[in-house]
């Protein structure tokens, strides 16, 4: 990634007159970190970045912050856009977010950056435990160069590369008002991880999934790092009517699990971040990449491939199989 070019394209964006701010990368505060960084000044881009660490979706602070509304009796002004960097997952986010109106395409100005795979943090903290200085990564021939405590370090894609990317179909943004960088192929549907579960009896994967769910602390990590996850009141922590009680257990950690799974299904757009963020390893993308296969199979449909598609569950069509229907 060319980051002069970033910049310059930030710079352009910034210099328009309907953009009211910018949304992208900058180097967090220490070790592998990497922060959201909001610009609404053209002398601020020098602070923009890009790399394998830039696994977090910017495409959530698009719906947690909100638009001042005017005072009583004076007149709205059009909206400004909101510019923003998006790989190819967070566009698929974007486009499912529009194609349920939870954002107006009006209010965006997106520019994608094509996305080779990020680094699963877990993987690269547990190689370099003892990195406290900002750390400086780039991608070269099948390695990462990582630098850190004036020493490179070379270390092959394949070993910290995380596991949801090594599966990406879309790894270039399927839209965007400008693209930085050349496209990159995805890779072919493949879910053996899957099928390895379906392998199992029911009894053996109520089993394991009991395990994973058993050591869940409920801190809702997941839920707040999917950029899908943008109710603004979640019925998995409502207190009247109470739906899924807060007991950290294995019943209602499993109704929690399930539930989201579900309202996930046909929206899911296979980004890992819940699996990436989760601090006892639950492997949630399994889960989530069971309802992707199940959707695919059932109904041909994949989440935020097109923002004019509707929702899965909001269309209806007479072709559809109904042999699963009791």
């Amino acid at each position: 990634m060319d980051i002069q070019k970033l910049r310059d394209e930030a710079k352009r964006a910034l210099g328009r007159k309907e953009i009211e701010y910018l949304i992208g990368y900058k180097k967090g505060s220490y070790g592998f970190r990497i922060s959201p960084c909001f610009i609404d000044k053209k002398e601020d881009v020098a602070q923009l970045t890009f790399s394998p660490l830039c696994s977090l979706s910017l495409v959530n602070y698009l719906t947690i912050e909100g638009k001042p509304s005017a005072p009583a009796g004076e007149k709205k002004s059009k909206p400004k856009k909101v510019a923003l960097f998006v790989r190819g997952c967070d566009s698929r986010a974007l486009n499912q977010i529009i194609a349920e109106g939870g954002i107006s395409p009006d209010q965006l100005y997106v520019i994608g950056i094509p996305c080779s795979g990020v680094i699963d943090l877990k993987k690269v903290e547990a190689r370099f435990p003892h990195a406290k200085d900002p750390v400086d990564v780039v991608e070269e021939n099948d390695n990462y160069i990582i630098t850190l405590n004036d020493q490179s370090h070379t270390v092959p894609v394949d070993e910290l590369k995380a596991d949801t990317c090594k599966v990406c179909q879309y790894p270039t943004p399927l839209t965007s008002k400008k693209l930085i960088g050349e496209k990159k192929e995805g890779n072919a549907a493949n879910y053996d991880d899957v099928h390895a579960l379906e392998e199992m009896t029911p009894e053996e994967r109520w089993n394991f999934w009991q395990s994973q769910f058993n050591r869940c602390i409920r801190c809702y990590a997941c839920k707040n790092s999917c950029p899908l996850c943008y109710c603004d009141g979640c019925i998995l922590e409502k207190l009247k009517p109470q739906w899924i009680k807060r007991s950290v257990d294995t019943l209602e950690n499993s109704m929690f699990h399930i539930t989201r799974a579900f309202h996930l299904a046909g929206r899911c757009i296979s980004c890992g971040e819940c699996e990436g963020v989760c601090p006892v390893d639950i492997p949630l993308m399994k889960l989530n990449r069971k309802m992707e296969k199940d959707v695919k199979e059932l109904f041909n449909f994949e989440a935020g491939i097109d923002p004019e598609l509707k929702p899965l569950l909001n269309t209806f069509a007479i072709e559809d199989p109904e042999d699963f229907i009791l």
